[in-house]
């Protein structure tokens, strides 16, 4: 089902997948940056004709931000309105004021929902950027699939949506909440299985552009950087390079392109001068060697 979605996996997040799907439990994937985390979600959303719906976490992140709001802006005009027109009901105005037609639905609430297909995919980005208050309400909300308003009552899900976490692991995610979940770590991938993807995601690039591609990515992933490129980074400089018209690497070629799978100053300056010359000349002897 994932390969039809071009998302190329090992067996062992193919089968926590499916266990996830089966048994109807939040599946929670730790890994670097870059790695397919975010992709799967989209994958399965794709691949089952569900809506996907993601909450992208931030610090600061509060319970009220990820259930729901009220519009304040409307409620006023309401307000304004019902003063004009004179003898307004008090407890009729206050009915009507905190009414579905005034309340603004956020991702948690919107999975809680009924949706055409079946139950969506509900995302839960870089958890690891909230603290610890949020987590303890997520635990409760993952638990009964359920949310409270205060104004309207208890919402709950008639078919609990599919829950996928993912976490960057800038800083460790509560047990409790793990031990709701299956758990995967999403590792790099060997150069077989990312020359697999980079067919994938990126099929115009000649075989020889894509294991030179792949090659010179995972020896970067040995050297000493602040961050080294995930997945996203090789799909993304290959289709640099194709847009480029290149038949195969060089030091220049990597000088020019070298934004697209680094990111900080420091990492690129490593690269300059001899260093992507070096990098490259190892490189074509290990392929040489396969």
């Amino acid at each position: 089902m994932l390969a039809g979605e071009n998302y190329v996996c090992g067996r062992a997040l193919a089968t926590v997948t499916y266990l996830s799907l089966t048994l109807g439990k939040p599946l929670f994937l730790e890994g670097e940056a870059g790695v397919g985390k975010t992709e799967i979600a989209k994958a399965i959303a794709a691949a089952l004709g569900r809506r996907l719906i993601r909450l992208q976490c931030y610090e600061g992140l509060d319970a009220a931000s990820a259930v729901y709001e009220w519009n304040f802006a409307a409620q006023m005009i309401a307000i304004r309105t019902a003063e004009a027109g004179g003898g307004a009901d008090r407890d009729a105005l206050q009915s009507e004021l905190f009414a579905e037609e005034y309340l603004i639905e956020r991702p948690l609430l919107q999975a809680m929902r009924p949706q055409a297909g079946g139950a969506p995919v509900l995302l839960i980005d870089e958890l690891d950027r909230t603290d610890e208050p949020f987590e303890a309400f997520l635990l409760e909300a993952l638990s009964d699939f359920q949310v409270t308003i205060p104004e309207l009552g208890t919402v709950k899900a008639p078919e609990p949506p599919i829950v996928i976490l993912t976490s960057n692991r800038t800083r460790e995610v509560h047990d409790a909440l793990k031990r709701r979940c299956l758990y995967h770590w999403v590792d790099y991938p060997d150069f077989d299985r990312e020359m697999e993807i980079l067919h994938a995601r990126a099929p115009e690039a000649t075989e020889t552009l894509s294991r030179e591609i792949v090659a010179f990515v995972q020896k970067l992933r040995t050297e000493d950087l602040f961050k080294r490129p995930g997945v996203a980074e090789t799909i993304d400089w290959a289709k640099c390079l194709l847009a480029l018209d290149v038949l195969d690497l060089s030091p220049e070629v990597i000088s020019d392109t070298i934004g697209a799978i680094l990111k900080y100053q420091d990492d690129i300056q490593r690269l300059q001068g001899s260093e992507a010359k070096r990098l490259l000349d190892e490189v074509r002897k290990d392929i040489a060697a396969q």
